[in-house]
C-alpha cells in the first residue's frame, strides 16, 4: 500500500506542475502562438474548472470502483493525452483545450490519496498526512520554475512538454501496478451526495475552501509571470526565480500546518490565522503593487507559506463526513477549493483586459483580498473539529 501511495504522490507532483507551468511559459507562448495573459488565464481557469467538475464523479468512482483504476485511467487518458496535445498546439485554443484535458487527468490523484488516508490511518493524522502529500506534491511547483526554464532553453517548449506526456503515462502505469484498493465500506446506511449538504457544520468550511486555495493558486499558476514581466521588466529567468522561491515557501507551509494544528490544538484557529496573514499580503500588494521588487517578492513568498492552509481545511471538513461518504466528502471539499480557482482565473482574466493600463494588477490583488475577507467572515462562525 505504501508503494501505491508513493505512486499517487508522484502523480500529484505532476498535477502541481501542470497547474503552475503556464507562468514560466508565458513569454514563449506569447511569442510562438500569440497566447497573451488573458488567454492563458482562460486556459488556466479551464484546467481548474475541468478538475473541479470531475470531483463529483471521481468521488463516486473512489467509493464504488476504488482509487486504483480511477487514478490510473484518468491520469493516462487525460493527463498524458492533454500534455501531448499541448506540445503540438498551434493556436491559443489548442492550449486551452489541452489544459482542460490535463485538468481531467489530474482530478483524482490527490483525492485518491486522501481517500486512502481516511480509510487506513487514525483521523488525528489526516491533517498531517494531507499536508505532507501536498508538501511533497509542491515539488512540481519547483519543477515548473527554473528547471522548466532550463529545459525550454535547452530543448524547446514543445519537446519539454512532450517529455512530460511520456512521464505522465509512466506514472499512470506505476499506479496501476503498485496500488491496491481498500476493502469496500460495509454500511447499512445508503450514503448519497445530497446527505453531505444536510450537514450544517460543513457549510462554513465549504465556503472557506472556496477562498483559501484560490489566492495562492491563481498567483503561482499564472499571474506571477505577467506581474513580474510588466511591472518589474523580468524575463523568463527572472519569473522562474521568483516562482521557485514561492514554490519553496509553499512546500514549507504545507509541512508546517499539520504540526501547527497539534501545537495550538485547533484546526479552525490555524486556518483562520494563516488566511488572515495571506489577506494582509494581498492588501499590501493592492495598495502598493510597484513599491519595490524586494517587497513584492517578500509578500509573494509569505503568501506561498501562509496560503497553504488547503489540506488542513480539508481535514476540518472531513471530520464531519460519515465513513460511507468518505470519497464523495473529500471530493466535495476539493470541488469547492479547486472550482473557485477556475472561476477566479476567468474573473481575473477579464479584470486584466478591462482595467485601465497600470491598474490591472492592483485590481486583481484587490479582488482576491476582498473574496478572502468575505470567506473568513463566514468561516468565523464554523465549528472547530478535533480528532
Amino acid at each position: 500500500m505504501k508503494a501505491g501511495i508513493a505512486a499517487l504522490v508522484v502523480a500529484y507532483v505532476l498535477s502541481q506542475f501542470y497547474r503552475a507551468f503556464l507562468a514560466v511559459l508565458t513569454p514563449v507562448l506569447a511569442k510562438d502562438i500569440g497566447a497573451g495573459p488573458d488567454t492563458l488565464a482562460d486556459a488556466s481557469g479551464l484546467w481548474f474548472l475541468a478538475f473541479a467538475a470531475m470531483q463529483i464523479p471521481v468521488g463516486w468512482m473512489l467509493d464504488r470502483i476504488g482509487p486504483r483504476l480511477t487514478a490510473a485511467g484518468l491520469l493516462a487518458v487525460g493527463g498524458g493525452g492533454g500534455a501531448a496535445l499541448f506540445a503540438t498546439a498551434t493556436t491559443a485554443q489548442d492550449i486551452t483545450l489541452a489544459m482542460g484535458l490535463i485538468g481531467i487527468g489530474c482530478s483524482p490523484v490527490l483525492m485518491a490519496s486522501y481517500y486512502l488516508f481516511a480509510r487506513f490511518y487514525p483521523p488525528a493524522l489526516f491533517g498531517t498526512l494531507a499536508g505532507a502529500t501536498v508538501g511533497f506534491g509542491n515539488l512540481g511547483n519547483i519543477g515548473a520554475s527554473i528547471p522548466l526554464n532550463w529545459a525550454v532553453d535547452a530543448f524547446g517548449w514543445r519537446a519539454a512538454v512532450m517529455s512530460l506526456a511520456g512521464i505522465t503515462l509512466v506514472v499512470a502505469l506505476m499506479i496501476i501496478t503498485l496500488l491496491r484498493d481498500p476493502p469496500r465500506v460495509v454500511s447499512t446506511q445508503k450514503g448519497r451526495l445530497v446527505d453531505l449538504f444536510r450537514i450544517g457544520k460543513l457549510w462554513p468550511v465549504l465556503i472557506m475552501m472556496a477562498v483559501c486555495y484560490a489566492p495562492m493558486a491563481v498567483l503561482r499558476g499564472l499571474w506571477i509571470g505577467p506581474y513580474y514581466r510588466e511591472v518589474w521588466g523580468a524575463d523568463a529567468a527572472g519569473i522562474a526565480q521568483i516562482s521557485l522561491w514561492m514554490g519553496i515557501a509553499m512546500i514549507a507551509g504545507n509541512f508546517a500546518y499539520g504540526p501547527a494544528e497539534r501545537l495550538f490544538r485547533t484546526r479552525k484557529g490555524v486556518v483562520m490565522g494563516g488566511n488572515l496573514i495571506t489577506f494582509v499580503c494581498f492588501a499590501v500588494l493592492f495598495l502598493a503593487p510597484a513599491h519595490s521588487v524586494f517587497l513584492s517578492g517578500l509578500l509573494i513568498v509569505v503568501i506561498g507559506f501562509f496560503g497553504s492552509s488547503f489540506p488542513l481545511a480539508v481535514a476540518h471538513g472531513r471530520a464531519f463526513v460519515p465513513a460511507e461518504l468518505t470519497g464523495r466528502g473529500v471530493t466535495l471539499l476539493n470541488l469547492f477549493g479547486i472550482g473557485s480557482v477556475g472561476v477566479t482565473q476567468f474573473i481575473t482574466g477579464r479584470i486584466y483586459t478591462q482595467t485601465a493600463e497600470g491598474m490591472a494588477f492592483p485590481a486583481i490583488f484587490g479582488f482576491i483580498a476582498a473574496t478572502l475577507a468575505i470567506g473568513m467572515v463566514v468561516y468565523a462562525f464554523s465549528t472547530d473539529s478535533r480528532d
